[in-house]
């Protein structure tokens, strides 16, 4: 098999697993990968997971991948938070949400985080339109917010929680306080009520 014939049917995916590729091709010799990709023509996102190099240049498809490598999961945390301008700073680490068990790789798209939460919690978020009508799911401001105070319990005192810099006039106008503690009542843990309660304190909601 030529690249140029793989490509033609494998493109419009993105990203792909190496179960697609043998459902398409049983007798697919898997070398083909290692050297497509030693030539530059593919990247490998994970074990058995990749994708063409030319998506590197178009936008979305670092956070894209994130949906697609590790599932399910749901982009979260300081990723979410930075996208919806809460926290100021970029972002370089993208941080998913899972039940399944804690992980994290790296390829040429960028640093992923996936953190384990149980299944339960696995709520609160949408999908969001990006690039050529593809789909990311991604945590509403709310989820990711609570995820951050569950997940991080460092931030328990007034400092801490200062030092996320969050986005006062967000917080005041456009978070919703009413879905934020309905998604907190969900936790059904009183650590996360107490760090609520303390953020509400120093931001003064």
């Amino acid at each position: 098999m030529t690249f140029l014939e793989f490509k033609n049917k494998m493109f419009d995916l993105a990203c792909f697993n190496i179960y697609q590729i043998y459902a398409w091709q049983p007798d697919f010799d898997r070398n083909n990968l290692t050297r497509w990709t030693k030539k530059g023509y593919l990247v490998r996102l994970r074990q058995g997971y990749f994708a063409f190099s030319e998506y590197k240049n178009k936008p979305d498809y670092s956070l894209y991948f994130a949906n697609r490598i590790y599932r399910p999961s749901y982009i979260s945390l300081h990723t979410a938070l930075a996208f919806y301008g809460i926290i100021p700073e970029a972002v370089v680490q993208i941080s998913s949400v899972t039940s399944l068990k804690t992980a994290s790789f790296a390829n040429d798209f960028g640093e992923y985080s996936y953190n384990n939460v149980k299944e339960n919690l696995m709520f609160g978020y949408g999908l969001k339109l990006m690039a050529d009508n593809r789909t990311i799911q991604f945590a509403v401001p709310e989820k990711a917010l609570l995820d951050l105070l569950y997940l991080y319990p460092f931030y328990n005192n007034e400092q801490e929680l200062e030092e996320l810099r969050l986005d006062e006039d967000y917080l005041q106008d456009d978070l919703s306080k009413d879905l934020l503690m309905d998604y907190c009542a969900k936790f059904q843990n009183k650590a996360l009520d107490g760090r609520i309660r303390l953020l509400f304190k120093t931001y003064g909601l």
